[in-house]
């Protein structure tokens, strides 16, 4: 049986640090408003890095971590909601820029849950012994879609990438995996492509670019989301939610996780949270979490994870995995 095992971590985020001051300058808000609300106290920011620049480094350091050559992956699979292009794919560019001339690449969009895929698919394919040495970056310039004059949606978001490389094992690495989607009819996360105007149109559609958000509704779908999808990805594997090491969420808002562990009855400080450095990198949170993690040496061989997250689309997901590196 092929298992997929994590063998590397590699991040990266852009040198432009902005912390909560320095927006106080931009829209109506202060440092107290933010960190109470959301736990955040900065976030790194581009200032010209695009989305595969930030992804290419955090591959490099991903694959430099694993001690793998780039000719040796398989497949590169992206996640991002800030794409270079339409087309061609972000992973088609890092690809090129890597050298991995021996591995298909293909972009997934997913919005924050996007990572949480990628490792779906991946341990698919490797399970199905169709890859052996598979690259899952996520990369996000959030900063880019963002209203810089909305409070609600200026102070949350962050630049960043981080990246894990997998490779087929006889040891079980990733344990399980859940993945769901429910059509956002309503709009409560929004991030428009672009606007429709052609020739043939009678009146042309007005609208912006960047994203929206309905903050109530989005905090009460992600709290109920995360606990259904932390008792999902236990179900059926005799594990316990009390033998999991920590927890690595979506890095989106504290209060959300003293909500969700108040809920389930389990400490808080299970959950792994660094969002008030980097604030809400989108797809990127969990590996940014999980490779900073490995570099603090807090994970031991055999250690029980949960990944796990939602975003628009809406979408959610979560992975169960048992640490194999020493």
């Amino acid at each position: 049986m092929n298992y997929a095992n994590i063998i590397g971590t590699g991040t990266y985020v852009p040198e432009k640090i902005v912390d909560n001051h320095m927006l106080s300058e931009l829209v109506e808000t202060s440092d107290e408003w933010i960190r109470t609300r959301t736990g955040i106290k900065e976030r790194r920011i581009s200032t010209g890095e695009n989305t595969s620049d930030l992804a290419l480094k955090a591959s490099e350091a991903a694959l430099e971590n694993a001690g793998m050559s780039p000719e040796d992956l398989d497949m590169i699979i992206l996640s991002t909601l800030t794409p270079d292009y339409f087309t061609p794919a972000t992973a088609c560019l890092v690809q090129r820029r890597l050298g991995a001339e021996n591995a298909a690449a293909f972009d997934i969009s997913a919005a924050c849950s996007g990572f949480l895929y990628g490792l779906d698919v991946a341990d698919s394919f490797i399970r199905a012994g169709k890859a052996k040495n598979i690259l899952v970056v996520s990369s996000e310039v959030m900063s880019k879609v963002i209203d810089w004059e909305d409070r609600n949606t200026c102070v949350l978001f962050g630049d960043g990438a981080g990246a894990v490389v997998l490779k087929a094992s006889a040891e079980h690495g990733i344990i399980n995996t859940v993945t769901g989607s429910k059509g956002d009819i309503e709009g409560n996360l929004v991030s428009k492509s672009r606007n429709v105007v052609n020739p043939f149109m009678e009146i042309p559609e007005t609208g912006d670019n960047y994203l929206s958000m309905n903050g109530k509704e989005i905090f009460k779908f992600a709290t109920r989301i995360m606990r259904k999808a932390l008792k999902d990805v236990l179900g059926g594997t005799g594990i316990e939610l009390s033998e999991v090491k920590y927890i690595v969420p979506h890095q989106a808002n504290d209060r959300m996780f003293e909500y969700v562990a108040g809920k389930m009855k389990f400490d808080k400080e299970k959950f792994y949270v660094n969002l008030e450095r980097f604030g809400n990198t989108s797809s990127a949170s969990i590996p940014i979490a999980l490779d900073e993690m490995a570099k603090k040496g807090l994970l031991s061989k055999g250690d029980k994870l949960i990944f796990v997250g939602f975003g628009g689309g809406l979408t959610w997901g979560a992975a169960l995995v048992e640490w194999q590196l020493d």
